[in-house]
């Protein structure tokens, strides 16, 4: 049984450095850059910046908007922020539910000389009051009541470094990237259970990912931001 495989179509070179967490929005493409801060609207056809503005957040890797707000996962600081969509100014920032040491750098401590240090979140999405927070240090995606931050639920994620998240179009499912794997799943936010996957080819790496009529878009984060051409069935 053949591997399902997209092809990543690069539309456009991010205007900031290191595009780190993408989100479609009605007038443009959303993204946070891990590099400099800021927070980019862009044209989906041309990669035009329509709207830029700074952040606080620190080594930021994904992003999403609701309740009149933006959000941005504060990777390094270990924090979620809310900022005004006009100005980029914080309106208040709240504590990692996922923070810790990824998997693959528990090995690491300060007697070789490599010692690693915790890490919060990476891509963000937002429904019906509720903020879905994708964290590599846990290998969940958690779903927090933003009103109250309080956790309600939580599933994990196949993979060990979770990273772009997107609603799918099968109600009550959410597309995945792991970024080190180079894998994208469909999968029942319910409880986790997988209904479908495909491979992204080297030297590709899905960072960021979003929806847009159905089609998954990435951010690179070396720059390129494009789309992933892929059967959006099962075919196996």
């Amino acid at each position: 049984m053949p591997h399902k495989v997209a092809d990543a179509i690069q539309m456009f070179i991010s205007p900031g450095p290191k595009p780190n967490g993408l989100q479609a929005v009605d007038d443009g493409l959303l993204y946070i850059d891990q590099g400099n801060g800021h927070v980019y609207k862009l044209d989906w056809k041309t990669g035009e910046t329509l709207f830029e503005a700074p952040t606080e957040t620190v080594h930021s890797s994904g992003i999403t908007v609701g309740d009149d707000l933006i959000w941005v996962a504060s990777t390094y600081s270990c924090e979620v922020f809310a900022i005004d969509p006009k100005t980029g100014k914080t309106v208040d920032r709240y504590k990692s539910p996922g923070a810790g040491i990824n998997a693959t750098r528990e090995h690491l401590s300060e007697s070789t000389g490599r010692h690693s240090q915790p890490t919060g979140d990476h891509g963000l999405e937002w429904r019906d009051g509720h903020i879905y927070i994708a964290s590599p240090p846990s290998q969940f995606v958690h779903v927090l009541e933003a009103a109250s931050w309080k956790e309600i639920h939580r599933f994990r994620t196949p993979g060990f470094r979770v990273h772009g998240i997107a609603w799918a179009q099968e109600e009550g499912h959410m597309w995945v990237a792991d970024t080190s794997f180079g894998v994208v799943s469909r999968i029942r936010v319910e409880d986790g259970r997988c209904y479908d996957a495909f491979r992204v080819s080297d030297p590709v790496q899905v960072h960021g990912m979003t929806i847009k009529d159905n089609i998954l878009w990435y951010a690179d984060d070396r720059g390129p931001i494009g789309f992933l051409s892929v059967s959006m069935e099962p075919d196996f």
